[in-house]
C-alpha cells in the first residue's frame, strides 16, 4: 500500500511543537510531507512560537525555532495530495485571509480527503466554511468560532483528540499521541479504500 502524500500549510509564528512534531513523526512513519507557506519558497523558513501552559489564564508565548519549508506554496497543487495537516499557533489567524489557502482547504473537504487540524488550526477550518455539521476540537478560546461555523465543539481533555469521518482535531500539542494516532488510522483507511477501488 503506497504511503500517503501530505500537505502541511503553515506560516510565521506557527506553534513550534504542532509543526515540528507532526512533520517529523509523519516522515518517520514513511509518509511524504510537503510543508508550505504562502509567499515563501522551499528552503526558506517560518518562525515558530512556543506556547505553554504555566498556570496563567491563557497560554504563554515564546520565540521558537526556524522551521524550514521543503516545498513552495505557489507550486503545489492540492489535488496532488492525499491529506492535509494544519498546525496551530498564530499562523492560522492570518492564513485564513489568503484566498488560495481557503481554496486549498476546501479542496480536501470537497474530495473527502483526510484532514488533521490542531489548536488554532480550527480558525482556518471555520473561515473555509467546512465545519458545518461536524464535530471539531480546538484550543478552548476558539470554541466560539467553531460553533459559529456550525460545528459541535468537542470539549475534550487537552491530551485527547476526536475523529469525525475524515477530520481529526485536537485542542493543543499535549494531544499529539492521540491526534497523530487517529490521523494515521484515517490515512491508512483512506489509502486502503483507494487501493481496493483501483
Amino acid at each position: 500500500m503506497p504511503a500517503s502524500k501530505i500537505l502541511m500549510i503553515t506560516g510565521d509564528f506557527t506553534e513550534d511543537y504542532e509543526t515540528m512534531v507532526p512533520f517529523q513523526t509523519l516522515l518517520a512513519c514513511g509518509y511524504t510531507v510537503d510543508a508550505v507557506c504562502p509567499g515563501k519558497n522551499a528552503g526558506e523558513t517560518v518562525a515558530t512560537a512556543i506556547h505553554d501552559f504555566e498556570g496563567d489564564q491563557t497560554y504563554s508565548e515564546k520565540r521558537g525555532h526556524n522551521f524550514a519549508l521543503n516545498a513552495t506554496f505557489d507550486s503545489v497543487r492540492p489535488e496532488d495530495y492525499d491529506a492535509l495537516v494544519i498546525p496551530g499557533g498564530r499562523a492560522p489567524e492570518y492564513l485564513r485571509l489568503n484566498a488560495d489557502v481557503i481554496k486549498a482547504v476546501r479542496h480536501f473537504f470537497d474530495a473527502g480527503k483526510p484532514v488533521a487540524a490542531i489548536c488554532h488550526g480550527a480558525q482556518l477550518l471555520a473561515a473555509a466554511g467546512v465545519l458545518k455539521g461536524r464535530t471539531c476540537s480546538a484550543y478552548p478560546a476558539c470554541r466560539p468560532e467553531v460553533e459559529l461555523a456550525g460545528a459541535t465543539f468537542a470539549d475534550i481533555s487537552i491530551t485527547d483528540a476526536v475523529s469525525d469521518g475524515n477530520l481529526v482535531t485536537a485542542p493543543a500539542w499535549p494531544a499529539h499521541p492521540s491526534w497523530l494516532r487517529q490521523f494515521m488510522a484515517v490515512l491508512d483507511a483512506a489509502a486502503l479504500l483507494e487501493t481496493n477501488a483501483a
